[in-house]
């Protein structure tokens, strides 16, 4: 079978975000992509994850054409494919529909930076896409909420904020694997819960100071990176 491991990382991506309780029922998935043959492991859709075993991931190609597996791949194979088409080092996506992450999209704000807990993560805002409109929804609907995303991210480095809240939808993450797409889509919940209760404790709250969000985030990410034992 080809890509036994990565089918076996996705897989345990996907149980992860259950296991964290990001997901109800069948409302989430990840995936994972193999760079050197361009194909995407994918979970399938409307499997309950209690059911999913490594041989249910679904093999696509960058263009959507299923290589391997009996089962349709997610409906939000698109929007995946669109993001490893324009994030180079993206390795992992992770979409779910989690509690507070999902709140602050349907009330389209941007996540702010109150502090140092979302600035060892991301370096700045959690940004949020713009509405898409009637032609973006009625057409090729999830490869439009791609677009959008890559859109919100034109100037941006998609690994110093490696998630976004497609607006009235929900968070998309990524990251250098999938394992990582999943532990951030877990720490985004948490920094969208911080900052939900900050902004109920003082709606007047600002955002964290500049230097120590480059102090924060810096530490953990980058050449100079200082934190943990590497």
């Amino acid at each position: 079978m080809l890509h036994k491991a990565l089918r076996e990382e996705v897989l345990e991506a996907n149980l992860e975000i259950v296991r964290r309780g990001l997901v109800l029922y069948t409302f989430g998935n990840a995936s994972g992509i193999d760079r050197e043959s361009g194909q995407v492991v994918i979970k399938p859709s409307g499997v309950p994850f209690e059911k999913l075993r490594p041989e249910d991931m679904v093999v696509t190609t960058l263009e959507g054409a299923i290589v391997e597996g009996g089962l349709k791949p997610s409906s939000d194979l698109d929007t995946h494919l669109e993001l490893y088409k324009a994030f180079a080092g993206v390795g992992g996506v992770v979409h779910t529909h989690s509690t507070y992450a999902t709140a602050w999209a349907q009330a389209g704000h941007d996540i702010p930076c109150f502090g140092t807990t979302h600035a060892d993560y991301f370096h700045g805002p959690v940004p949020v896409t713009d509405p898409l409109d009637h032609a973006d929804i009625s057409g090729d609907y999830e490869r439009n909420v791609g677009h959008a995303i890559v859109r919100t991210f034109e100037g941006r480095k998609p690994l110093d904020r490696p998630g976004i809240l497609v607006r009235n939808h929900g968070p998309f993450v990524w990251g250098p694997t999938v394992t990582k797409a999943a532990m951030t889509a877990v720490l985004l919940e948490e920094i969208a819960r911080i900052a939900a209760i900050t902004v109920g404790l003082n709606p007047e709250a600002g955002p964290v100071d500049r230097e120590l969000l480059n102090r924060h985030f810096l530490r953990k990410h980058g050449s100079r990176a200082s934190y943990g034992q590497g």
